[in-house]
């Protein structure tokens, strides 16, 4: 399991200037850039029928690290997707946008937030405190990392710092310096690289921000 670690060590590289959406896609309707953040929001009068993303136009990424900062509101959920694809939208057939692919889950009442799911997918492989791996459908829990009740407790209700780790079939899902979810993704079909996206999600009015965002290439 990896340690905490200060500071980034050499490697990462910044992937959002802070100023613009120069280098992501997405629908400006729903991302924008505001005070050094990529803000990502849903309004009474743009509400969702399907998610949509915010996908990093630095193509296809295999093994790497990824750390950034994101705060969310109380009915907020969200996501960073990685090894993802792009998909045809059945439900929104104008969302250009959709992804289908790994996550680190992020959503404001922190039911499912540092999980290991599958946007479009197998669902849920990893949940916050297990070790799992997964082979066929579903995975099967091979250990455990802490208590789910505890591990909860280090969510911040201000920023929290993600760390997402991928190196070939190992996935590994850091908050705020905590190893809070892990997998062994095994599956025989599983996507080995696919790109990088952040997600606002069908449902109520919310509003996801996120900073910092750095890469490392492995």
């Amino acid at each position: 399991m990896p340690r905490p670690a200060k500071g980034d060590g050499p490697g990462f590289t910044p992937i959002f200037d802070g100023k613009s959406l120069s280098g992501w896609r997405g629908d400006p309707t729903y991302w924008r850039v505001e005070d050094g953040m990529i803000v990502g929001e849903v309004t009474p009068d743009t509400l969702l029928r399907s998610n949509t993303f915010l996908i990093w136009n630095g193509g296809q990424v295999e093994d790497f690290e990824l750390k950034l900062d994101y705060r969310i509101t109380a009915q907020g959920n969200s996501g960073v997707n990685y090894r993802s694809k792009v998909v045809k939208d059945e439900t929104t057939p104008t969302n250009r946008f959709a992804l289908s692919g790994l996550q680190f889950d992020i959503d404001g009442q922190n039911l499912f937030t540092a999980m290991v799911y599958e946007e479009r997918g197998r669902s849920f492989i990893a949940r916050r405190g297990q070790f799992a791996r997964t082979t066929t459908e579903p995975s099967q829990v091979v250990g455990a990392i802490g208590e789910p009740g505890f591990l909860k407790t280090l969510i911040r209700p201000d920023w929290n710092e993600v760390h997402i780790i991928a190196k070939g079939p190992a996935l590994y899902h850091l908050l705020n310096g905590q190893l809070m979810a892990a997998a062994m993704d095994e599956s025989k079909g599983r996507r080995r690289s696919g790109e990088i996206g952040m997600q606002v999600h069908v449902g109520p009015p919310m509003k996801v921000e996120y900073r910092n965002i750095r890469l490392k290439r492995l």
